[in-house]
């Protein structure tokens, strides 16, 4: 190639047609962790499925890994992280709308997640049973395991699906209601029109939060509860409600709302669950001074606080008024719009009873804990899965990381985590499964639901940002996964209750529920004894705590004492729940390495600082680690 040189410098300048030449060969990379089946990949995964009742449906979860796993899907997921949704508060001739607008990758998802299921698969499994049949084993452990291989192609997606399965229960207690919208709920066809729903019947029950338009395929509907002065504190609320007419003010009845929600998430969806006061005072001129006074908090408090059904759409088709003011700008679950509205006289239906609003939107909050904890669990296997289809193919200082000691301890502390986790929240599904036919499930989910909710959600952003170091630079670019995933993994401890509310309700079960714990206790110690000395003890260490805790209850001077102590419980139970979950059904090497490093040594939380032998770490990460490729 003929050289021209620069007339100052004499030097060499290289013509522009070869700036493009290759400068090396791209070596020591690991080929992209995708098309492959994110189920059969998992074998802790399919093994818990299996154990907890759902084997019967594996066929068709293997099926949706391979979608999952997909290199098409997966970019889905990268791609309606980098659109995220836009309000458009008013069309071009100035009329309010209140739409949100998403990129086409998020329905394509939607109607992914949608159509498996994830949303209605264990209700479908019900209805699809005899009649009278109130619960299918496996049924809410095969939808768990749905949302949980859905969460592993973006998170943001499940939190509609979540939330209108967990909307079921609550829209069952009125049956006009679940007459009109259950159809819909439980549609595998995604339909993001945004119009009235379609309707079960034209009859003169459609006044029940439905509509006289025809055409919408399926609905979903998200929930509001929480305000600017309170937030998880709602009885804080000021949002009130005054009936339409004054005579009629039971369930059922139609209310105008006024208000607002600091938190509304899914602002698309068809209709929503929320809590307002039913002041005692419900001529109209009253209640909307109150509210837009500074008294409205008084005025509220006098009344009773209720659930109600909040369709985006009027009985004559019509939108609704429910003002969307704007979109949160959140740290991750940036595919998922989450937003504060106002209520300005909104039409809603009262689904509670008066004054029973905590207690009845509290069913469908102990359903998205669950979600929750399976989101969780399914954070961190993206975190271990990507950490060791990197380890695998990446070299260093002569070796590949694989095959370092020091890596093969961080590898397996991270695996039995999410094993661990996963084991605990796919319990914490089958108690939903048996818990309708069962006292003692039912007990044991009442306490168990938040301990595990708080534990695994807590443990994820770290489990995260470990998987992150495992590959260096890599892990801390938004080009790969993982950055995206530790973006995502604090979401699920601050939602449906952050640390320390949980942490509360686990103590209240003890004291309005001390059965509860008792439903506890025999679980962690069915068929465990003299199996694992480490847990053994930590048994006995738990029942002192416990036994201590109770004592402290019962001092009436003592409440701040027992209160500051809730985590240190919790934490003890949550651990010593996933040990003898591993004890009883893990290989051997997973429930010695978990009990040995979190029950006996207390485990302080760092990865890899742990006591391991190397026929137990390589065992460990064989189990868990995907196999793609040929490595």
């Amino acid at each position: 190639m003929e050289l021209l040189c620069s007339a100052r410098t004499n030097l060499p300048v290289v013509p522009l047609r070869s700036m493009s030449a290759a400068t090396h060969v791209v070596t020591n990379q690991p080929p992209p962790l995708a098309d492959y089946n994110v189920f059969s990949q998992d074998r802790a995964l399919v093994e818990t499925v299996k154990r907890h009742g759902a084997g019967w449906e594996a066929a068709g979860l293997e099926r949706f890994g391979a979608v999952i796993g997909s290199k098409r899907v997966i970019d889905l997921g990268h791609t309606a992280n980098r659109f995220p949704p836009i309000l458009k508060t008013h069309d071009r001739y100035g009329n309010r709308i209140d739409e949100v607008e998403f990129h086409p990758s998020y329905h394509e998802l939607m109607s992914i997640g949608i159509g498996a299921g994830v949303a209605s698969f264990a209700w479908n499994a019900i209805a699809a049973a005899p009649a009278g049949t109130k619960s299918v084993r496996g049924a809410h452990v095969a939808r768990a395991a749905y949302l949980y291989l859905m969460s592993q192609a973006e998170y943001g997606v499940c939190c509609p699906m979540s939330m209108t399965y967990a909307g079921v229960p609550v829209i069952r207690k009125l049956p006009k209601l679940a007459e009109l919208w259950e159809p819909l709920l439980l549609s595998r066809e995604y339909d993001s029109r945004f119009q009235a729903a379609a309707i079960a019947s034209a009859s003169a029950s459609a006044a029940a939060a439905g509509s006289s338009n025809q055409g919408k395929r399926g609905a979903t509907i998200g929930m509001a509860m929480t305000e600017k002065q309170g937030g998880s504190d709602v009885r804080a609320n000021t949002t009130i409600a005054r009936p339409v007419n004054p005579s009629q003010t039971g369930p059922g009845s139609e209310y105008l709302l006024w208000g607002h929600k600091w938190f509304c998430s899914a602002p698309m969806s068809d209709g929503f669950l929320t809590l307002a006061y039913i002041p005692r005072e419900t001529d109209p001129a009253t209640a909307t001074s109150a509210a837009a006074s500074s008294a409205a908090g008084k005025s509220a408090a006098a009344g009773a606080m209720s659930c109600f059904f909040v369709p985006r759409f009027r009985p004559d088709g019509t939108k609704n008024n429910l003002t969307v003011m704007r979109l949160k700008d959140k740290l991750g679950n940036k595919a998922n719009a989450s937003s504060e509205i106002e209520y300005h006289n909104t039409w809603a239906v009262l689904v509670s009873e008066p004054g029973r609003g905590v207690p009845t939107i509290i069913e469908m909050v102990n359903h998205t804990r669950l979600d929750c904890s399976i989101g969780g669990a399914a954070i961190m296997r993206i975190g271990l899965a990507h950490a060791l289809h990197h380890v695998t193919y990446r070299s260093a200082f002569g070796n590949r990381l694989l095959d370092q000691p020091l890596m093969k301890s961080v590898l397996a502390d991270l695996a039995i985590e999410a094993e661990a986790a996963t084991a605990m929240a796919f319990r914490i599904a089958e108690s939903f499964d048996m818990g309708s036919g069962s006292k003692q499930e039912s007990l044991f989910a009442r306490i168990a639901t938040p301990i595990t909710k708080y534990w695994i959600c807590k443990r994820t952003p770290n489990h995260v940002y470990e998987a992150m170091e495992c590959h260096g630079g890599n892990g801390y670019t938004e080009d790969f996964v993982l950055a995206r995933a530790y973006r995502e993994a604090p979401l699920n401890a601050i939602w449906e209750g952050s640390g320390n509310v949980i942490a509360l309700d686990v103590l209240r079960a003890m004291q309005t529920a001390p059965e509860a714990i008792q439903a506890f206790l025999q679980e962690i110690k069915t068929d465990t004894s003299g199996k694992n000395a480490d847990l053994d003890q930590a048994v006995q260490d738990l029942e002192a705590q416990i036994a201590n805790q109770q004592k402290l209850s019962r001092d009436g001077n003592a409440q701040q004492a027992m209160e500051a102590n809730g985590r240190n419980l919790v934490d003890l139970m949550a651990l010593t729940l996933q040990g003898s979950l591993l004890v009883r059904h893990a290989p051997q090497e997973v429930a010695d390495v978990f009990c040995r490093n979190r029950l006996r040594h207390r485990y302080a939380g760092n990865y890899g600082a742990i006591d391991i032998r190397a026929a137990e770490a390589e065992a460990i990460i064989e189990r868990h680690r995907p196999r793609v490729h040929l490595a």
